[in-house]
C-alpha cells in the first residue's frame, strides 16, 4: 500500500479556506550553498510597512489558532514565530541549507513551512486531531502526548511530527546533515491563500532545482483533492 501526505476530512470541513501545498524530493544533501537574499529582502520590505501580526497571513492563523482554543500570543504559527525573529535581527541562523532557503521562503510568504526527513517517517503523514495516545519528541528530548483534540501531523505509527498545527515540529523527523527523502509543507489560510500557496511552491521548486538539481514532485491541496502520494 502506498503512502500518502493528507488533511482529514473533519479539518477541511471545519476550515474550508484552508490551502496547502506540498513538495516531496529526494537526493537532498547538507554542502550545498543557497540564496536566501531575495526572500530576506521581500520580507524586510513587507515588515517596513507593517508589522508581523497585521499581515493577512498571520491574521488568519492567529484566529484559527483562537478558534482551537489556543492563545495566539502565547502559541504563534511558525511563519509568525520566524518574522518575530527575522525583525529583531535582521537574520536567521544557518541550520541546514534546506532548512534556511525554507524559512527563508516562509519569511518571504508569512506563511508556515513544515520540513520532515520521511526517513523518519512510518507510513503516510495525516494532519488530524490528536486521540490522545500519540507521542511527540521534544528538541530537548523529552517524550510529550499531545491534548486530545488538538491538531497534529501524525503517522501510521502514532508518532506526532508537530504539535499545534503550525505551531511547533517535533525533533524525530527534524532535517539532520545525513537527510535525503524529504516533504515540504507550507499552508495558508487568508483570502489569496490559493496564489500565495501556488507561488510559494513554484519558488520552492525553484529553489531546490537551482542547489540540489533536482526534480521535485508538487502539489496544491484541496478538499476535493486532499491526499498527496508520498
Amino acid at each position: 500500500m502506498s503512502s500518502t501526505f493528507q488533511h482529514s476530512s473533519e479539518l477541511w470541513r471545519d476550515y474550508p479556506a484552508l490551502v496547502a501545498g506540498v513538495v516531496r524530493v529526494d537526493g537532498i544533501t547538507a554542502d550545498v550553498s543557497v540564496s536566501v537574499d531575495s526572500f530576506y529582502a521581500r520580507a524586510s520590505e513587507r515588515l517596513a510597512s507593517s508589522s508581523e501580526s497585521e499581515l493577512p497571513e498571520i491574521r488568519a492563523w492567529r484566529r484559527t489558532f483562537s478558534s482551537m482554543g489556543l492563545k495566539p500570543t502565547q502559541y504563534r504559527c511558525a511563519s509568525e514565530a520566524l518574522l518575530r525573529r527575522f525583525k529583531k535581527e535582521s537574520a536567521l541562523p544557518s541550520i541546514h541549507p534546506l532548512i534556511d532557503v525554507c524559512n527563508a521562503i516562509s519569511l518571504a510568504y508569512a506563511i508556515p513551512v513544515a520540513v520532515f526527513d520521511l526517513a523518519h517517517v512510518v507510513g503516510s503523514l495525516e494532519v488530524r486531531r490528536a486521540v490522545g495516545s500519540e507521542l511527540y519528541l521534544t528538541f530537548g528530548g523529552t517524550v510529550e502526548s499531545p491534548e486530545t483534540g488538538e491538531v497534529i501531523f501524525a503517522d501510521a505509527d502514532g508518532q506526532a511530527h508537530a504539535r499545534r498545527w503550525t505551531n511547533r515540529q517535533s525533533a524525530r523527523s527534524a532535517i539532520q546533515p545525513s537527510s535525503s527523502r524529504v516533504l515540504i509543507v507550507a499552508e495558508a489560510l487568508h483570502s489569496s491563500a490559493d496564489k500565495d500557496v501556488a507561488e510559494l511552491v513554484a519558488s520552492v521548486v525553484s529553489a531546490l532545482g537551482a542547489a540540489w538539481s533536482v526534480a521535485p514532485r508538487s502539489a496544491v491541496l484541496s478538499a476535493a483533492a486532499p491526499s498527496f502520494d508520498l
